[in-house]
């Protein structure tokens, strides 16, 4: 009969411990279109997902900042710890589902005992282990614990948006370095050229061939081309500066490879469906971890609504004479307790009503994540389709503009027209390849922006390995 009752007690426990208090969680559903507007790629990939999408570039001085800066970043150590700390947090809500063991002893005498003299003196001496358990009725541990496990997946996500933020710093902060070096280069060249032509204007002027206006023009050019020499040197070592931080390294020079006119341009890319966009981006799984962890919470808050129960007990030796070990024998206790809330003024109630409110809260914080996800995705889709064209029209302008200035030089030469349209030709080559060197760069970081957008090109040396 005892036997049944200890089964019947066991079976009991068992089941509520397995009854959740709260609502389960359920994974929100993708119910919007099933194209980008701007997509013309028909066909839908996931690729994204393990491409290294810098690769593309064929720069391998890329590729060795993008590898120093995943070992070095301290957004990325910071985010790293947060996942240790996430973990930790786990199993220590692990841990709360099961009895707590603690050790105690005492030791001591005298004639003095709860503020009165006594008779005689005495002393004592017990030593023992003691466990405390809550047993985990409604569910209470089973929703921390699925809070807790939540939060760690979160914070593994959120690594990886630290990641792939990185890599995009990392790359367009790279090709910002290679305008600059370019923008640079074209105005250290524009003022050797400017500088050797006001050179003849002076002697041409000296000798009364040409009016005084023109070599004043010619100064006014030769100045302009001049002063943005150190405008594009302070931009280069501005930039090198904002690249070192993100390699995780003091301020310093970087070395680069190509120049940014050789960067190679990636081919069409493949950005799959817009519903595969919730399953790649890791912010959007981030947010829908956060989710999960909250909603949980409702279920710990239900939980304390309703009584729980504590077993305590103890086992181990007691002698009332501190100095006589054998005068004592065993000791044990056992104990079990129910305690609940009786009136409380709706506090327990308002708890719930909290936690509900802060998962409604996660969910629209998840959902607005997704539209900024979409949104983010359009605006690189025609931002590279229009940059495409942009760049077009540029590199026609930048051929033409050079051309023209050699034909405005020649004919100035044979005296077919006025110093004027040199000046002209020369300012339009000027700001024509400053242009589209900065477009070039604009195309590019449209690519980098695309393939962040989506959510890939990133994953762990020990995922790869996994997947050999």
């Amino acid at each position: 009969m005892k036997n049944l009752y200890l089964i019947l007690l066991s079976a009991i426990v068992i089941y509520f411990s397995g009854c959740a208090a709260g609502p389960d969680f359920e994974r929100p559903e993708y119910t919007g279109a099933n194209e980008f507007r701007f997509d013309t790629i028909n066909e839908a990939s996931d690729t994204l997902v393990n491409l290294k999408w810098w690769d593309l570039f064929n720069d391998p001085i890329l590729d060795t900042l993008i590898k120093q800066s995943l070992a070095n970043n301290k957004d990325v150590m910071i985010a790293a710890a947060r996942i240790e700390a996430a973990r930790a947090n786990l199993g220590m809500t692990k841990a709360e589902q099961w009895p707590s063991l603690r050790y105690s002893a005492n030791a001591g005498g005298g004639n003095f005992g709860s503020g009165y003299w006594l008779n005689s003196t005495s002393s004592s001496f017990n030593a023992y282990p003691e466990m405390y358990w809550e047993i985990g009725f409604w569910g209470k541990y089973r929703r921390m614990n699925e809070s807790a496990r939540a939060a760690l997946l979160a914070s593994e996500y959120g690594m990886r948006t630290v990641q792939i933020g990185l890599i995009s710093a990392v790359a367009s902060t790279y090709f910002s370095l290679l305008e600059y070096k370019k923008k640079l280069e074209i105005a250290q060249q524009t003022y050797a050229s400017r500088d050797s032509g006001m050179a003849i204007i002076k002697a041409r002027f000296d000798y009364g061939i040409v009016a005084e206006i023109d070599y004043n023009q010619s100064q006014i050019q030769t100045a302009i081309s001049a002063a943005a020499i150190p405008t594009y040197e302070r931009a280069v070592a501005q930039t090198e500066s904002a690249l070192s931080i993100l390699l995780g390294t003091k301020p310093d020079k970087v070395i680069t490879g190509k120049a940014l006119i050789d960067q190679e341009l990636p081919g069409d890319i493949p950005s799959g469906l817009p519903s595969q966009l919730l399953r790649r981006r890791p912010d959007v799984l981030q947010a829908e971890a956060l989710y999960e962890a909250q909603n949980a919470k409702i279920g710990v808050a239900q939980a304390m609504r309703w009584p729980s129960f504590n077993i305590t007990g103890l086992l181990g030796y007691a002698t009332n004479d501190l100095l006589a070990f054998n005068a004592g024998g065993l000791a044990w206790a056992a104990a079990g307790s129910l305690t609940g809330p009786l009136f409380q003024f709706g506090k327990n109630k308002r708890r719930v009503e909290i936690e509900r409110h802060n998962t409604e809260a996660a969910l629209l914080e998840y959902q607005n994540v997704t539209l900024k996800a979409f949104k983010e995705v359009e605006d690189a889709l025609i931002a590279v389709k229009t940059y495409k064209k942009q760049l077009e029209a540029a590199k026609i302008r930048n051929d033409a503009a050079i051309n023209a200035q050699m034909l405005s030089a020649e004919r100035y030469d044979k005296g077919q027209t006025s110093y004027l349209e040199v000046l002209e030709s020369e300012r339009q080559a000027f700001d024509a390849q400053l242009a589209y060197t900065q477009t070039r760069k604009e195309l590019l970081d449209a690519y980098i922006a695309l393939y962040k957008a989506l959510g890939g090109g990133w994953i762990s040396p020990e995922e790869e390995q996994n997947k050999k």
